[in-house]
């Protein structure tokens, strides 16, 4: 499956690309600071014009979601209400959501990022697209959709949810490529064989998949499934939504759209700026953003930025999986814990399905315990076995012991978007 290069700047020097996006940079800064009081405030007697090369981004402050919060809904825009043809925001589980705004060149850049992407994974104008990421205030549906029609691929907006609908038209459209959560991409593949539709003989053969951290064990458990190539997607809605970073089929880190969203990792205790290849926290300046251009907004997401070049041909810098996010993080009897990392070693065992949940309770020494409730097929005489054999290798993982709960297939909630994997009874 070959990729197409959608755009030249793709495959520019790094010098040629440093060029550029410090010519933006120096642009980006002095608009916030004209148009954002919050900016204005924060960037007081800082010069835009002496912004020289990409070391002095670490001149200049962070942003984070509590900022976007603070200044709820619109405080943080940069272009009038006017011009401003679509609003998007996140989930906001606690509290005020993170509102999000589009002028309609920012709808049209974005468009062409999510067509990029889609080049990149291998997709043509000859393919058939099932966009099941959700539709609605989420940016995922509507992102990767005009991305679609931007592509000239046919794109199928079935949204998630209703997925005896979805392998229904799975089979009738000939969908040729799927996008959707890794964990709903699962359940697809659990309704098409209780449909009777074996994915793997159909003409689907890639998947892109994103908006939750996924270990390399999923991507295997997917593509095996399914019978496809799957891909990772990534994207935030404050950054711009999916399109950030998109994996090639080389599979060795997702490309970042760096002439648009400059990328850093950043120690999270120093909060100072790391080299190629070390582990931190992503964090993003969107320097073509007409409604709401960001600078330094810290991601909270954990990875690296790869070094060297990829054999796909293209010069961008690349990201790694991300990890997890450092908020996302569980402290368990003062051990740093992520979700991916117990995937990770459920999976590489066998005998266990991809669906999982973590139960964090107080116990009565007033310590963190942490329950693992995951799915298996084997036999029932074999669980307390498999029992054991799950705690020694998580032990040996994590550095902590914990207690492993064997269910039988389908007793875990399915979700029909973003998989419920922590369950946090400490805070009730």
């Amino acid at each position: 499956m070959q990729s197409t290069i959608w755009d030249p700047v793709e495959t520019i020097s790094g010098e040629e690309m440093e060029q550029l996006q410090v010519k933006r940079l120096r642009y980006c800064v002095g608009r916030v600071k004209e148009r954002v009081p919050f900016y204005q405030e924060r960037l007081s007697g800082f010069e835009p014009a002496s912004i020289q090369s990409l070391t002095d981004l670490a001149r200049l402050p962070f942003t984070n979601k509590q900022d976007l919060r603070d200044n709820y809904p619109f405080g943080l825009f940069a272009a009038p209400m006017a011009n401003v043809v679509r609003i998007h925001a996140s989930s906001g589980t606690t509290g005020k959501p993170t509102v999000v705004g589009y002028t309609a060149n920012d709808i049209d850049i974005w468009a062409g990022l999510a067509a990029r992407a889609l080049a990149l994974a291998g997709v043509t104008r000859d393919d058939i697209v099932q966009n099941a990421y959700g539709y609605g205030l989420f940016t995922g549906g509507l992102g990767m959709h005009y991305g679609v029609e931007k592509l000239g691929a046919a794109v199928v907006p079935t949204s998630s949810g209703n997925t005896a609908r979805q392998v229904m038209l799975l089979q009738d459209f000939g969908t040729t490529v799927l996008c959707a959560t890794p964990s709903y991409a699962l359940v697809l593949a659990e309704a098409a064989v209780e449909a009777g539709y074996d994915l793997s003989t159909g003409p689907l053969r890639l998947g892109i998949f994103g908006a939750e951290p996924w270990s390399e064990e999923m991507r295997t458990e997917i593509e095996s499934r399914l019978g496809i190539t799957a891909l990772d997607i990534y994207g935030l809605s404050e950054v711009m939504g999916p399109a950030v970073a998109m994996e090639c089929t080389h599979k060795f880190g997702m490309h970042i759209a760096e002439d648009h969203f400059i990328p850093e990792i950043i120690d999270t205790e120093t909060l100072e700026p790391l080299p190629l290849d070390q582990q931190g926290e992503l964090v993003f300046t969107c320097v073509t953003k007409g409604a709401l251009p960001l600078i330094r907004f810290r991601t909270h997401d954990l990875a690296r930025l790869l070094p060297g070049d990829c054999a796909c041909g293209r010069t961008t810098v690349r990201m790694e999986k991300v990890l997890g996010r450092n908020d996302d993080m569980l402290i368990i009897r003062g051990v740093n814990v992520f979700p991916s990392q117990i995937e990770a070693v459920l999976l590489a065992m066998g005998q266990v399905e991809p669906h999982y949940q973590l139960v964090v309770e107080r116990g009565n020494d007033h310590m963190d315990d942490l329950e693992i409730r995951v799915e298996s097929t084997s036999d029932p005489s074999q669980h307390m076995q498999l029992r054991r054999r799950l705690g020694t290798n998580l032990r040996n993982a994590l550095g902590i012991g914990c207690d492993v709960t064997i269910l039988a297939p389908g007793e875990i909630v399915r979700s029909e978007g973003k998989a419920v994997r922590v369950i946090d009874n400490r805070q009730i």
